[in-house]
């Protein structure tokens, strides 16, 4: 017998910004551990084309979205860093 809550499946996080700057990524991790913002970071890959400098994806619950967003961007605002935010739904591969 299985619990009815195990075949329901739920895909509801976002990608809520990018981040390339590790004391950034550091600052913004230790600010939603703060206010208890449930989180997961994605690390992207840089091309040999492209060069681009490695980075992070930060991804978090639809839920906080807007709790997160104002927390981002008022700790980089004040600390001068630069992020991207993305607002889209987050692209899982495990399912």
């Amino acid at each position: 017998m299985q619990p009815l809550y195990t075949a329901l499946k739920v895909n509801n996080e976002i990608e809520l910004c990018e981040v390339t700057d590790m004391e950034c990524k550091q600052l913004i991790e230790r600010e939603l551990l703060k206010s208890r913002i449930s989180y997961y970071i994605r690390w992207t890959k840089s091309s040999f084309l492209h060069r681009k400098k490695a980075g992070c994806i930060i991804c978090i619950n639809e839920n906080a979205q807007e709790e997160a967003e104002e927390l981002v961007r008022r700790v980089c605002d004040e600390a001068g860093y630069t992020v991207r935010f993305l607002m889209r739904k987050s692209i899982n591969h495990y399912l």
